[in-house]
């Protein structure tokens, strides 16, 4: 369906060669749906490398002929347009029925990788499952979820990502009249543990194990030949979203909303709300402003990811093994075993953080202490890793600063060193090993606010280059030294918003 004349000439130039795996497959997991034109659309933001990677032409789709179908006024050809279903535990509370509100896939394509990749529009319009919403997005939302989406690539951490950005000319109403603006998001799936629990509720077994074996085949084709296929795939799952939280916990990001239908069953992040990432360390941090329990905060993401888990595991029983008795009993036994697996990332993760190349039985006390002596002292999270490597270096005053008081750090240092020289670690190739794992630049939340506030005004400079400088993490550039520093000291807590 196309919505003019234009938009049909835009799109007869635009090839996608959509393959809609997803909408063949599981009739019952969607409701076809159209996204609502934009009045007079702009583009604000074009990810031309990963057209590229994508095999699409960046030329064409950084046109009029892109703008057109990334604001909705134009389908491309071989689009089969959906909003998936899907329910979910919010806050632990469970609602059967969320769903697309605001998103319409448009179809799948197979990248130059070969890999299979969904493409959403995100804030196009009402859908089935809009729940009284009016289904836009506003400019900041978008560009939130496009930079720290993209940021979150370059640091080599499974995500989703941002393919454009544009204004559609017209107004969304949420506290206030605000700027609309849809983004095109790209994703390895947009398959939820939440989907698993939308089938499940309803208690079509044929449906659900339609849903398995498509994302077995999808996401995790070794799992089809295994013993058990189905505690294969949980457990493969269950790898697959350790290993990123883990990821998550090492640059100090807290997602935000954990809530089930906001984790994916293929491990990649998602949903890019009330996101940010830690300045000083504190375990306890929480930014989003509906989280008031603080269910969500930085140290309780390990054990959500457990109960998240738990929640896959409960929709997939029956598959497990015809006796339930039996089938509970090994699906508890995986999902006990998911803090170890998730504790092995981690520690992984921070012996690089800290030059260590081979294991010891002490380097998680040694770990420990320094992530205790960080809050102690009131340290920046990203810097004192940073830094870390200048001490390898005979420079200690860096790092020491960064500290309250530099005492205890000092002591732990001492203990550092000891250590290095026993995994027999030269100074040099500890640092130049560290530098690559921690990253100089982060999305600051002050720079964050700084390139929306600026990007609400019409002025997309801050916003363009917060974003070339986060697309090089671990490369310390001379005259960048603004998007190193936290925000200066306020007794204001900061807070992050949904954006719905």
């Amino acid at each position: 369906m196309l919505k003019s004349t234009d938009a049909m000439d835009a799109n007869n130039s635009v090839q996608f060669n959509f393959d809609n795996s997803f909408a063949r497959s599981l009739e019952g997991f969607f409701k076809p749906c159209q996204p609502e034109p934009s009045s007079s659309p702009k583009m604000l933001q074009f990810n031309h490398a990963l057209a590229k990677e994508l095999g699409l032409d960046p030329v064409m789709l950084d046109s009029e002929a892109g703008l057109a179908i990334f604001s909705g006024n134009a389908i491309p050809e071989g689009s089969e347009p959906l909003a998936q279903a899907y329910a979910g535990h919010q806050f632990g509370g469970f609602a059967p029925q969320l769903g697309d509100g605001r998103a319409l896939l448009l179809g799948e394509l197979i990248d130059t990788r070969q890999q299979r990749r969904d493409i959403q529009l995100k804030g196009s319009g009402r859908t089935p499952f809009s729940r009284g919403g009016d289904g836009k997005a506003a400019i900041g939302p978008v560009l939130r979820e496009y930079l720290v989406a993209e940021a979150m690539h370059t640091l080599g951490i499974p995500t989703t990502r941002a393919l454009a950005a544009v204004t559609t000319g017209d107004e969304v109403y949420r506290h206030s009249a605000l700027a609309g603006a849809i983004l095109t998001r790209v994703a390895a799936s947009h398959i939820r543990v939440g989907t698993f629990q939308y089938g499940a509720t309803r208690g079509d077994v044929d449906k659900v194990r339609a849903l398995a074996d498509y994302a077995m085949a999808r996401h995790y084709p070794e799992t089809i030949s295994a013993e058990n296929p189905y505690l294969a795939f949980f457990e493969a799952v269950a790898n697959a979203q350790a290993a990123l939280v883990a990821r998550w916990m090492t640059v100090g990001f807290i997602h935000g909303v954990m809530n089930t239908d906001n984790m994916t069953i293929s491990g990649e992040t998602i949903d890019y709300g009330p996101c940010a990432f830690m300045d000083r360390y504190a375990p306890g941090t929480v930014f989003s402003s509906i989280d008031r329990q603080g269910r969500y905060a930085y140290a309780n993401q390990p054990a959500i990811l457990s109960w998240n888990l738990t929640r896959l595991a409960e929709t997939l029983i029956r598959f497990v093994d015809s006796d339930q008795d039996k089938a509970i009993k090994l699906l508890t036994e995986s999902t006990e075993g998911v803090q170890a697996i998730y504790e092995t990332h981690w520690l992984n993760g921070m012996r690089a953080k800290i030059g260590l190349l081979k294991e010891d039985p002490q380097d998680l006390d040694l770990i420990n202490d320094l992530l205790w002596v960080m809050e102690d002292g009131k340290a920046d999270f990203t810097l004192v890793f940073r830094r870390l490597s200048q001490a390898l270096h005979g420079d200690s005053a860096p790092v020491q600063q960064l500290f309250n008081q530099s005492g205890a750090f000092d002591v732990w240092t001492r203990r550092w060193k000891k250590r290095l020289e026993q995994n027999g670690v030269t100074a040099e190739a500890g640092a130049q090993a560290m530098d690559g794992v921690n990253p100089i630049y982060i999305p600051r939340n002050h720079k964050v606010e700084e390139a929306l506030t600026a990007a609400n005004q019409g002025d997309m400079a801050p916003f363009s280059k917060l974003l070339e400088v986060l697309a090089h993490p671990f490369d310390e550039i001379k005259g960048n030294e603004a998007y190193t520093t936290p925000a200066p000291a306020t007794d204001r807590r900061y807070q992050t918003f949904c954006g719905t």
